[in-house]
């Protein structure tokens, strides 16, 4: 664990002094480029630090969020997973909290609709709360009533003024996008109801460390998250973690339940475990964070002579996802147009757009028939399963697929 000119923890204002992950200099990891806006590319350093006090991982020298999520590429509603797994949860909760046509449900980033849709469906009241316009267009187009805003304290005192007290509060993927982390946790109690529940997912960190996913770090990505750290985020705002679920989604979440301090619900069995595995693991030690910068740089080697092995064939490598993850992780190879021919997404509004830094043409899934590439690589491994059944075709031609994290693993 290196240590670098220091900057500011962003929630408890510690001195930060020790770095988790050094992924040298990275364009912004959610911004698809028009080819002819290629010479107007930034790069930004990429680092990961480690609070020494509070042990909250963090980015630096993030660019303003208007400039991350104003505009945004990513709908929910692509992953039919993801889908899947939001109807689960919306279930889940209509149960467990006896919610009805009298309940509120206010989701923040609730990004296209995806999650509260289903809660529509079954006749409960929702509100969304989206900072990307054109995200939330498609949101409303669905029937999901959504207030373009980024989400604080200014944001929840002005829904709570109308009377819209929220039973059910959800942040899934969004705790660890809010940069000003206080303000926001802050709004959870100015606009959860007295005896309201709010649940937070988020990719584990005891996960990431333990799978090398350092491809999950990048700029609009500011917090990587544990019990340990989120717990001391909570209580700041008079709120506290009851319960905890752990989930397989993004190779590894955390769903956490919380409510204000003073609410009845009564802490879980699976908490107090949670905290004692954490321990274990060293997360609320300093030690607990050191080697793993090395574990990275195996990562990369393993990568690399994979890729070139594969060039020696005279074979050819395409890759399917236009994700973030996929994006740090060939920034932080250095793996560029043509070396990688082609990455396929279904995303529409990634199509016939070019990948950040490395510059990789987003094409179509049908137009793999085209180029027919002797190995895919799935950038967003956590969902492959999911990929390798829709993209199916590949072995008509003899194709096969790869995965590179934790280690280059081919199918």
């Amino acid at each position: 664990m290196t240590i670098l000119p220091s900057k500011s923890c962003r929630f408890c204002g510690a001195e930060l002094r020790y770095t988790f992950c050094d992924l040298g200099m990275s364009p912004l990891a959610n911004r698809n480029l028009q080819p002819i806006d290629i010479s107007k590319e930034k790069l930004f350093p990429l680092i990961a630090r480690v609070c020494e006090e509070c042990f909250l991982v963090q980015v630096d020298d993030s660019v303003p969020p208007e400039d991350l999520f104003s505009d945004y590429d990513y709908f929910s509603s692509f992953s039919t997973e993801w889908v899947a797994h939001a109807k689960r949860y919306s279930e889940e909760m209509r149960d467990r909290f006896s919610l009805t046509s009298k309940s509120l449900v206010v989701e923040i980033a609730s990004n296209d609709g995806y999650l509260l849709r289903h809660f529509v469906e079954a006749g409960v009241p929702v509100l969304g709360v989206e900072p990307a316009a054109n995200v939330a267009i498609a949101a409303e187009a669905c029937g999901v009533p959504t207030e373009v805003a980024f989400f604080g304290v200014e944001t929840a005192q002005r829904i709570a003024s109308r009377g819209q007290n929220a039973d059910l509060m959800v942040a899934n993927n969004v705790l660890a996008h809010a940069p000003n982390t206080r303000d926001f946790v802050a709004g959870f109690a100015e606009l959860l109801a007295t005896s309201g529940v709010a649940t937070f997912e988020f990719p584990h960190l005891l996960r990431l460390i333990d799978q090398v996913q350092f491809d999950t770090i990048y700029h609009e990505h500011f917090f990587y998250l544990s019990l340990v750290a989120v717990e001391k985020i909570m209580k700041s705002a008079g709120l506290r973690v009851f319960d905890v679920v752990e989930l397989p989604t993004h190779g590894g979440s955390l769903r956490l339940f919380v409510c204000h301090i003073s609410a009845s619900y009564v802490e879980t069995q699976a908490v107090r475990d949670l905290r004692d595995r954490e321990h274990f693991q060293r997360l609320d030690r300093l030690e607990g964070y050191t080697n793993f910068e090395k574990r990275v740089e195996e990562v990369k080697a393993s990568f690399l002579a994979f890729t070139e092995r594969v060039q020696r064939e005279g074979k050819t490598i395409a890759a399917y996802g236009a994700a973030a993850k996929g994006n740090t992780f060939l920034n932080y190879c250095g793996i560029h147009y043509p070396a990688i021919s082609a990455v396929y997404d279904l995303n529409p509004a990634k199509q016939n757009k070019v990948t950040p830094g490395t510059h990789i043409p987003i094409l179509s899934p049908e137009a793999i028939n085209e180029l027919k590439p002797d190995y895919l690589l799935i950038l967003p491994w956590n969902i492959a399963e999911e990929i390798m059944k829709s993209m199916d075709n590949i072995k008509v031609w003899g194709g096969r697929f790869v995965t590179a994290v934790p280690s280059v693993r081919i199918y």
